[in-house]
């Protein structure tokens, strides 16, 4: 169950995108009809999407797996990777629970966790629309996730349903609204039509239900959903290959979507994808929070 997390070739893939762009069809997504999934932007159908998940990993599992490591995950313990997306998360915690423990990956689409094996279950599930998958879990986690889930209360209620008492949660969330330049140091045009098309890509999150402040509120929602023992941290990566991996596989995926909502021509998107080949800017993700806390 390899992960996937695999070094970037950035300047030679981007290039590639950018010398290809009258052959590619503008949008690429499914249009098939109203699924459980219609209201989510980057559908993990889409060709990009393994890429995405390829930054996530370099970026966020240190920081997950520090916090996973210091709940004690170990030999027998069962767990709820909830939206697994990936498999690099679910592979660690396969490792980490052993023969003797169970982890549970569930996603609305399920399509990039084939290659997972015992003692991984993988299921199809809306965790904003159906009963939790099982009981008496003693960890549920959940990454980049519940921002992008419509009914974020029934979500996170049915994810404290799912732990056993003093079982462990715990939610990683973006706040795009808390910093919402992909380039900080915005001191040229270069830098100038990377945020507009940040900006752009916000809107159409926000236009698909997308929570864009979720990230903040997490300790409360988990203090006043009677959590114990809550805490909180916040990751903020800047300035790495990968996150000029997101960059350009995020505004691939979503390329269809800018130029129908007016949001940025052709010209621009080509425009920006080569600026991030070239390696000159100090890109950033949205802030990652990362709250957690203990059922009573």
């Amino acid at each position: 169950m390899d992960d996937g997390a695999r070094p970037y070739d950035l300047d030679a893939a981007v290039v590639a995108v950018v010398a290809s762009t009258a052959r590619r069809k503008r949008g690429n997504w499914d249009d098939r009809g109203m699924t459980r999934s219609d209201g989510y932007l980057l559908d993990n159908r889409q060709s990009e999407a393994a890429e995405r998940f390829n930054a996530f990993a370099t970026l966020f599992d240190p920081t997950t797996f520090r916090h996973l490591e210091g709940f004690g995950v170990g030999p027998g313990w069962r767990c709820w990777e909830v939206g697994a997306g990936g498999t690099s998360v679910v592979s660690w915690l396969a490792k980490k629970v052993g023969p003797t423990g169970k982890v549970v990956a569930t996603d609305i689409d399920t399509s990039l966790l084939a290659a997972a094996r015992p003692p991984v279950d993988v299921r199809v599930h809306d965790v904003g629309a159906e009963e939790p998958p099982g009981e008496g879990f003693d960890l549920v986690h959940a990454r980049l996730v519940l921002v992008h889930v419509p009914d974020r209360e029934r979500a996170l209620r049915s994810m404290i349903k799912a732990l056993r008492p003093g079982g462990r949660l715990l939610i990683e969330d973006a706040d795009p609204a808390l910093q919402p330049l992909v380039c900080p140091d915005e001191h040229g045009p270069e830098q100038r039509l990377a945020n507009r098309l940040r900006n752009g890509f916000r809107r159409l999150l926000a236009d698909h239900g997308a929570d864009l402040a979720y990230g903040r509120r997490l300790p409360r929602l988990l203090r006043e959903a009677g959590l114990r023992h809550v805490e909180a941290d916040v990751y903020f990566p800047l300035a790495s290959p990968a996150c000029a991996g997101l960059e350009s596989a995020t505004i691939r995926q979503i390329r269809g979507r800018l130029v129908e909502a007016g949001l940025a021509t052709d010209e621009d998107i080509d425009t920006h994808l080569a600026n991030v080949a070239a390696g000159g800017m100090d890109l950033a993700t949205a802030p990652m929070i990362s709250a957690w806390g203990r059922k009573a």
